[in-house]
């Protein structure tokens, strides 16, 4: 069977996310966190369909009027745990040139938090018609969307520190795990980076926090300042980076994305800010900006980096304090039909 991942780049029908509420860690900030999920939402809507799935029929009633003439939007009733769709929404994977969409099972990031809602919820979503009448697997191996970046021509971009933990699938080597990669999502070349991982980070380092693939020759990536704690950690990763080749034996383009000034929260514990969790919808970009210098700086290299894509910046500052960022908040479904790798 002919499988693969498709970039994310590539057209996609729906973009989903997970509304917060009151019960969740978010309801003390839940006053500045829904204008960023708004503003979400409207960037995303002038493009391609929204997703949203909320854990109460008030907030499902509140959110389809307000809605109520977006035709792009659905409010859908899952109940969660929390609300990173990145790592609990299913992942999109075409079999023989057809989009099937991938249940993975989700275990709180290492059974750091309750999770039991979050590992139903892409079912509750599929079995109410969310994602329309795509087939849908489930997969009885964990895996978060958040831990995976490919080009969309086999070749996926991951980190040791994540998928090679025993908090995720325990007993498994890397060997296995290329296997299932294979088996799954038809990956035939992993590049593991070794060194990277942002202060505040509670996945075990994320690749989607730390170097993205803009297009199939292109990795943007974090680049710190030597004063910066995370100096020497994303100096090795940008060293192992620049001696990467593509499948044709060329380097890479890279293109550095500056870490944003240090934020700290109420605690004084440093947040996990970073501009690499930019999102790649239908013709934009949607990226995290977040009240510092670097913003800008950020937002011109990604211009650069998507020439035919429309920039959104989106502030999401206070998005971090629950130690995730824009990408991590979303998850794409992409079309249907499989037109060939882009």
């Amino acid at each position: 069977m002919n499988k693969r991942m498709p970039a994310e780049w590539e057209p996609q029908t729906a973009v989903q996310l997970i509304w917060p509420d009151r019960s969740s860690d978010w309801g003390a900030s839940l006053g500045r966190v829904e204008p960023v999920y708004h503003a979400i939402v409207a960037a995303i809507a002038q493009y391609q369909k929204v997703i949203i799935s909320v854990a109460s029929r008030a907030d499902q009633s509140r959110l389809a009027h307000l809605y109520q003439n977006q035709p792009m939007v659905s409010v859908w009733l899952a109940d969660n745990n929390d609300t990173w769709a990145r790592d609990t929404g299913p992942l999109s994977c075409y079999e023989n040139g057809k989009l099937r969409l991938l249940d993975f099972r989700f275990n709180g990031w290492g059974n750091r938090y309750a999770c039991d809602k979050d590992d139903r919820i892409t079912a509750t979503l599929h079995r109410a018609g969310a994602f329309g009448d795509v087939v849908m697997h489930r997969q009885e191996w964990i895996l978060e969307g958040g831990s995976l970046e490919t080009d969309g021509r086999n070749t996926l971009l991951t980190t040791e520190s994540c998928l090679l933990n025993p908090n995720r699938n325990p007993g498994f080597t890397r060997l296995q795990i290329e296997q299932m990669l294979l088996e799954y999502l038809g990956i035939e070349r992993v590049i593991w980076l070794t060194s990277g991982k942002l202060e505040g980070d509670d996945t075990d380092g994320h690749i989607d926090t730390l170097a993205r693939f803009c297009n199939p020759h292109t990795i943007a990536y974090c680049q710190a300042r030597h004063s910066d704690s995370h100096y020497a950690s994303l100096k090795a990763m940008e060293t192992q980076l620049q001696g990467l080749r593509q499948p044709n034996g060329a380097p890479y383009n890279l293109m550095p994305l500056p870490l944003p000034s240090p934020i700290h929260n109420s605690e004084g514990k440093r947040l996990p800010a970073t501009y690499a969790n930019f999102l790649i919808i239908n013709k934009a970009v949607l990226v995290p900006v977040y009240d510092v210098p670097e913003d800008s700086i950020a937002i011109e290299r990604l211009m650069q980096s998507f020439p035919s894509h429309r920039i959104h910046p989106i502030n999401c500052r206070a998005l971090i304090e629950q130690f995730g960022s824009l990408h991590c908040l979303t998850m794409q479904i992409h079309q249907e039909t499989d037109h060939g790798r882009r």
